[in-house]
């Protein structure tokens, strides 16, 4: 007889050798739809490994892909820590983006000094803005908010879309629907000279310190995990669940909406409908590697990111489907859920009753 029983406590060596493990695995089983698209595995690889390190243009790039993924793996992480399973990081990225380009594209004139604070500022209120909505229909009737945020993901983007062709619309466009250019004392400064890494990962990686110390070292980062592990016995020991929750849900919806801030005075320095390939989503993938670890985020962000950048070089060299990325981004994801299940629990194998009980009577 099969038993599943959960650990007492697991071991830290296990804790990080499970995400460590499962990215091995996921890029170990990507082999197989390698092969039978008739490619090298050991020249696959090889190229995979050049897109990253070939050049400091191959590593500038993956640390810029890997900025907005922090953020929204962050955000992924202080929410899901209070079980509340913000799958709206997308949505939030985008309102982010769009209060950055409202701000910045002329509406308030002054020096880099001012106008990027206000800028990050805003952006960071347009994403906790997208998630006080789901946050309030949880703590005060019970709504499900994976639902929520995800159809709130929809909408977003249809307003989105309105909007770059309304009122945000660039007139000197010719027609496409994209907004007005960031003036340039809103963009965040270039960190190495003709590279497009730019200083949005360095706030992200201080985001990241900051959110550590708040979720470990803080009164609030108790409250956050006691309402994430029970929230009865938190509510019975005096803590404000639903203030707790929406704590959470503001300061997750924010650090995504920074994500959008950075692509958009960073990187694009102007909105468009596709400024995420999807980054709120593999935000989730992020945290989930990350074991839910702030600084974790860090290290989950950078392999996925090397991840997209190696694959998409691989396609380039060897004429292999971009598409493998997201495959083994979506192994490394079964691959941590297993990995989670395996460290929370321990299968042991118990004799059955008939045998137990055949056992008894021959002894007796």
């Amino acid at each position: 007889m099969i038993r599943i029983e959960p650990r007492e406590a697991p071991s830290r060596r296990l804790t990080i050798g499970v995400p460590v493990a499962s990215a091995l695995l996921a890029l170990l089983l990507a082999a197989i739809p390698l092969t039978f698209a008739g490619a090298n595995i050991v020249e696959a690889y090889q190229e995979m490994a050049k897109g990253i390190f070939g050049s400091m243009f191959a590593f500038t790039e993956m640390l810029t892909r890997a900025t907005p993924l922090i953020f929204t793996g962050l955000a992924a992480t202080l929410a899901f820590r209070a079980k509340l399973w913000n799958i709206g990081a997308e949505g939030q990225l985008y309102l982010g983006a769009m209060a950055a380009v409202i701000v910045g594209t002329g509406w308030v004139d002054g020096p880099p000094m001012l106008l990027i604070p206000m800028i990050l500022i805003a952006g960071a209120l347009a994403g906790a803005l997208g998630m006080a909505g789901p946050a309030y229909l949880k703590t005060r009737f019970g709504a499900d908010e994976v639902v929520t945020t995800l159809l709130l993901n929809f909408i977003i983007l249809i307003f989105i879309q309105m909007m770059l062709e309304g009122p945000l619309k660039d007139p000197m466009g010719m027609g496409w629907p994209q907004s007005s250019p960031v003036v340039d004392n809103a963009l965040l400064p270039q960190i190495l000279p003709r590279m497009r890494l730019h200083y949005g990962l360095v706030i992200a990686l201080v985001a990241a310190v900051i959110a550590h110390i708040m979720l470990s070292k803080s009164v609030w980062g108790l409250k956050l995990r006691a309402v994430g592990e029970n929230a009865a016995a938190a509510l019975h020991a005096g803590i404000g669940v639903k203030r707790t929750l929406m704590s959470a849900a503001l300061i997750s919806g924010a650090l995504a909406g920074l994500a959008g801030v950075s692509e958009v005075a960073g990187l694009r320095g102007y909105l468009t409908t596709d400024l995420s390939p999807g980054y709120g989503y593999t935000g989730i993938v992020v945290a989930m590697l990350a074991g839910l670890s702030p600084l974790g985020v860090v290290i989950a962000a950078l392999f996925i990111a090397s991840v997209f950048v190696g694959a998409d070089t691989m396609s380039r060299a060897m004429g292999v489907s971009s598409y493998l990325a997201d495959l083994v981004v979506s192994m490394s994801l079964i691959c941590v859920l297993i990995g989670g299940f395996i460290a929370r629990f321990t299968i042991k194998m118990t004799p059955s009753n008939k045998k137990a009980s055949a056992t008894d009577s021959g002894a007796a």
